[in-house]
């Protein structure tokens, strides 16, 4: 099942979510299947809960698209569910990112180039991994999302002030996307 992105502007979005457990998710693995398929439909290479609507602690990757730049991310497709960012190091490098909850608008992001995270999978077993590179740029794109944060935070106050109409354009719906997207600012029936 394909879910509507939640377009900039919406309140989820801003939340940070909550933890989720075992027994409050006996279906987690066709939740973790709708997203990957929601995010393939819209072309990313990650998808957070909260870009669903549902503002739990849940991220799917597939930076499989970068294995052309890292050889080492073919087939790198993972869950993350309760993640917790235990330590992110090294040097601060620019990377252009995107976000399927904010179409159309890409920036430089700076982002530390390794990030030490704990998160269980699918299968509710938990995993203490180190990532670098592209990995951890996307790991660290989808992190944010579960603590209500959005690359645009990440901005100078003059970038953002210069994107102000676009993002405030794309709570309004006045945007065109080739994949289903909920739109905070418009009304039903309009």
């Amino acid at each position: 099942m394909k879910y509507p992105i939640i377009a900039y502007g919406s309140p989820v979005l801003r939340q940070k979510a909550t933890a989720i457990e075992p027994a409050e998710y006996p279906h987690i693995k066709e939740l973790v299947a709708d997203m990957f398929e929601t995010m393939y439909s819209a072309r990313g290479v990650g998808l957070a809960a909260p870009q669903v609507g549902m503002s739990m602690r849940l991220f799917v990757i597939d930076a499989t698209p970068f294995d052309d730049d890292e050889p080492e991310l073919k087939d790198f497709k993972k869950v993350f569910i309760n993640a917790n960012i235990l330590e992110e190091t090294g040097e601060e490098w620019a990377f252009n990112e995107g976000c399927l909850s904010i179409p159309e608008i890409r920036e430089d992001v700076m982002r530390k180039s390794t990030v030490r995270i704990s998160y269980y999978d699918e299968n509710w077993k938990h995993h203490e991994e180190t990532f670098s590179g592209l990995a951890a740029r996307v790991i660290q794109h989808e992190y944010d999302h579960i603590e209500g944060k959005l690359f645009t935070d990440k901005l100078s106050p003059l970038r953002k002030r210069l994107l102000e109409k676009r993002l405030n354009d794309i709570s309004r719906g006045m945007v065109k996307v080739e994949y289903k997207m909920k739109f905070p600012a418009v009304k039903k029936g309009r």
